[in-house]
């Protein structure tokens, strides 16, 4: 552990935006205690302040632990995060009407919602995941089965 050194609130945010995108850090104490081995020391009171300055979220993992992530970082890898996690765990898209449904192994629709989400996919609005289904709700005037062939053009299915 470093010794404590006087950092002014935007080198604070530089340092916890790497360590976020470096590490999984499960909770504010987390952070915390990531912020003081690099010499910053600080309470959970300015931890959480500076996560809602960074737009941070919560995000369910492949292992289906969550971390803090910076929603910009997650946004900006766009289809990269989508893609790899569609392949990893949807074994089958259906479309009615403006919906569309991913199928997945037990336990494994929570990332895939997560994904498209926070991945910006084109034309879709919102998801519901249970515990093997997500449901994808397409944007108005846009066919779900024109949303699914989105996803599996994107996605190579």
């Amino acid at each position: 552990m470093s010794d404590a050194r006087a950092v002014d609130k935007v080198q604070r945010q530089r340092v916890l935006r790497d360590l976020l995108a470096t590490r999984a850090l499960q909770s504010q104490a987390d952070v915390v205690d990531a912020l003081a081995a690099e010499g910053i020391a600080c309470n959970q009171a300015t931890v959480s302040r500076d996560l809602d300055d960074l737009k941070a979220v919560k995000v369910r993992g492949v292992d289906g632990s969550q971390s803090y992530r910076v929603r910009a970082d997650l946004v900006d890898s766009g289809w990269a995060d989508v893609e790899a996690t569609i392949r990893q765990f949807v074994v089958d898209i259906t479309a009615s009407g403006n919906l569309v449904v991913l199928r997945t192994p037990p336990a494994c629709a929570h990332p895939v919602a997560s994904a498209i989400d926070l991945g910006g996919v084109d034309g879709a609005i919102a998801t519901i995941a249970g515990d093997d289904t997500v449901l994808v709700v397409a944007a108005e005037g846009l066919a779900g089965a024109d949303l699914a062939q989105r996803i599996r053009a994107h996605l190579g299915h």
